[in-house]
């Protein structure tokens, strides 16, 4: 046989084995693993209520009020109207692709963007007005998107600062709201990384089975 011709079958009959090997069995005995040692994580961290899937608790998402219909909107909602955050969920930090999950990706502004600056300032002024609080209580990730724009942590101070808010529009005492978020703040990564935090989805979900 041409040293050519065993060469190209040699290499041909490594990329099966290969394949066998990296493209079925492992992937297999991971995804198997994976299911009898943490299956919901593997799943996706799939939240629900009442039997129904309301999202995972890897994902931010909005909080809103319904858009108001249009007759122009073939979904019956105005696609040009922003729509106003419902004073009766904890409000999640600001996404650059409102929680898109196709969409990940922060908006690649810089702190001295005069872009990012200007809607700082404005974020700030409408959550101080949105929560009756001081502009200069509100906290940095209540006005700065996540790097992934998918993140469903919020800082302790800004879960505790939208405890007054959520407890007058439900009609809820403060107290209950801020033992609640006391039970959903989640330590620092492996003990020592980062900050303590609270995931929206999940003190929404508890919020939800409050009523």
């Amino acid at each position: 046989m041409p040293t050519i011709l065993r060469t190209h079958l040699t290499a041909l009959r490594m990329l099966l084995v290969m394949t066998v090997i990296l493209g079925l069995a492992y992937p297999l005995l991971v995804t198997g693993v994976s299911q009898v040692a943490f299956p919901a994580k593997a799943d996706g961290s799939i939240v629900k209520a009442d039997g129904k899937e309301i999202g995972s608790s890897l994902l931010g998402q909005n909080y809103n009020l319904p858009k108001k219909a249009s007759s122009d909107s073939k979904t019956g909602d105005d696609p040009d109207e922003q729509a106003p955050p419902d004073p009766k969920w904890f409000q999640p930090r600001p996404a650059a692709y409102a929680y898109d999950p196709k969409s990940s990706g922060a908006s690649n502004l810089g702190p001295n963007s005069e872009d990012l600056l200007k809607a700082v300032r404005e974020r700030r002024a409408a959550i101080a007005a949105f929560d009756g609080v001081d502009p200069a209580s509100v906290p940095v990730d209540a006005v700065t998107a996540s790097g992934s724009g998918l993140d469903p942590h919020i800082s302790v101070a800004y879960a505790r600062e939208q405890v007054d808010r959520v407890a007058k529009a439900r009609g809820i005492p403060a107290e209950t709201l801020k033992r609640l978020v006391d039970k959903y703040t989640e330590g620092r990564s492996l003990g020592f990384l980062g900050q303590d935090g609270v995931n929206v989805v999940l003190l929404n979900k508890a919020l939800s089975e409050t009523e």
